[in-house]
């Protein structure tokens, strides 16, 4: 059976690369091995597996970063809790498109949301000598769970799928209730399934926080970007939702990579809620030397990471969120181009015999974004990742984010619209090939 891409070529390389098993490949794993197949073959894969940015970063940005360079900041070291005037910015956006109110010295700079994460799990973990798990609402972003494996900290995890709404409270107490969970993650909208908490359900994760005394951290990677619903004025309704209405116990994670384009630059927000920015807790002080969280993380953990985030970076994220803030720059409107992209590939998977895996949203229907989960009937998530890569098509299995369902999980930001035709006829080719099994 002849396939677009030279089967030899693609075993070769995955052998190569030592992937024997689909589903122990990480995104990079899969990475590395399409790069070599497309270097081998001369052809261009459709490349799915990667969340990364798929259009050009905002000009604001660009061009408040060359001001802050030719005005000499790269030869001095920012400090480490940011720039002061990002700061403000940057708790005036929160208010103006959450609705929550955060002071300045509440909100962190970090070289990206990964480091932020990072620092989060390594202060949250240590709060209490009783609680020393995080748990994950899964699916979820891989690499959160290999930083707490390099940290060598524990976590736990449950697949949310059957567990939307009013069940989503009793599997949390199952976790809660053993008295050793310190932090609780997830994101929203969800990274890969796209499904979004509604206001029930974060009421539910901020309540049994407070009840349980647990740490909420809410990964905002893809902040605003429920096109379902409007959320691009500033300081007016609707707003993105929160865990942070219903408790004082979070973290927020805000990300620059996916709304403002700006992934390269390594430049995330860690937020903290005022009242535990300045709680003390007693467990902190002989591993860090110091008791108070906000103090801690800045400067104990962020402090020894890095020493502070890329000094003109913070100010292009400055120039992005006051430019938001004054309602000059729409950042919903640029990235709305996923959603569209999301909508037509879907549409050409479900032409061609593959399903959605996560396909709702309680009650709802799923928004189109970032990423989207497809199976095909009678393949295994490993085995339909696999076959995939012979018709030059790249993704990464749903095991490799915590989920219990099998398929995979498609971004759509590096797909260009060019590229449709020949996803398209690839596809055909795949269920041509494949309908003995649908």
């Amino acid at each position: 059976m002849k396939t677009p891409i030279n089967s030899q070529i693609v075993d070769q390389k995955l052998a190569l690369c030592e992937i024997h098993k689909m589903e122990d490949a990480t995104i990079r794993d899969v990475v590395r091995v399409v790069n070599m197949i497309e270097e081998e073959s001369g052809e261009k894969f459709i490349r799915m597996e990667m969340g990364v940015p798929g259009l050009k970063p905002a000009k604001v940005g660009i061009e408040a970063e060359k001001q802050a360079l030719e005005d000499g900041v790269a030869s001095a070291y920012p400090m480490l809790e940011g720039v002061r005037v990002l700061k403000e910015e940057a708790s005036k956006f929160v208010k103006n498109f959450m609705n929550v109110d955060i002071a300045p010295e509440g909100i962190i700079p970090t070289v990206g949301s990964m480091q932020g994460g990072y620092a989060a799990f390594m202060a949250i973990g240590n709060c209490d000598a009783k609680k020393d798990t995080i748990l994950f609402i899964d699916p979820g972003f891989p690499v959160q769970k290999t930083q707490l494996e390099v940290m060598n900290q524990k976590y736990e995890s449950f697949d949310v799928f059957n567990y939307r709404g009013d069940k989503l409270k009793a599997k949390l107490e199952e976790f809660l209730v053993k008295g050793n969970i310190a932090g609780i993650i997830y994101s929203n909208p969800n990274n890969p399934a796209w499904i979004c908490f509604n206001e029930d359900e974060l009421k539910i994760i901020g309540e049994l926080a407070n009840k349980y005394d647990t740490i909420v951290m809410e990964d905002l990677a893809y902040f605003a970007m429920d096109f379902r619903t409007d959320l691009s004025q500033p300081g007016v309704a609707p707003y993105q939702p929160s865990v942070a209405n219903y408790t004082d116990n979070y973290v927020l994670m805000i990300s620059s990579s996916k709304a403002f384009s700006y992934a390269g630059q390594r430049i995330g927000l860690l937020c903290i809620s005022n009242k535990l920015f300045h709680t003390r807790f007693e467990n902190l002080k002989p591993r860090f030397g110091a008791d108070e969280f906000g103090y801690t993380l800045i400067y104990r953990i962020i402090y020894t990471l890095s020493s502070g985030t890329s000094h003109s970076a913070q100010y292009a994220l400055r120039a992005m969120l006051k430019a938001a803030n004054e309602g000059k720059f729409n950042f919903i409107e640029e990235v709305k181009e996923y959603g569209e992209r999301a909508k037509i590939m879907k549409k050409l998977f479900l032409e061609n015999g593959f399903e959605l895996v996560y396909d709702g949203d309680i009650d709802l229907p799923l928004a189109d974004g970032f990423y989207f989960t497809v199976t095909y009937p009678g393949l295994t998530g490993p085995d339909l990742n696999k076959k995939l890569l012979y018709y030059g098509i790249s993704a990464i299995c749903l095991n490799e984010t915590g989920s219990l369902k099998e398929g995979l999980r498609a971004c759509v930001s590096q797909v260009s619209r060019k590229q449709f035709k020949v996803l398209e006829s690839r596809l055909k080719e795949f269920y041509k090939h494949h309908q003995v099994l649908a």
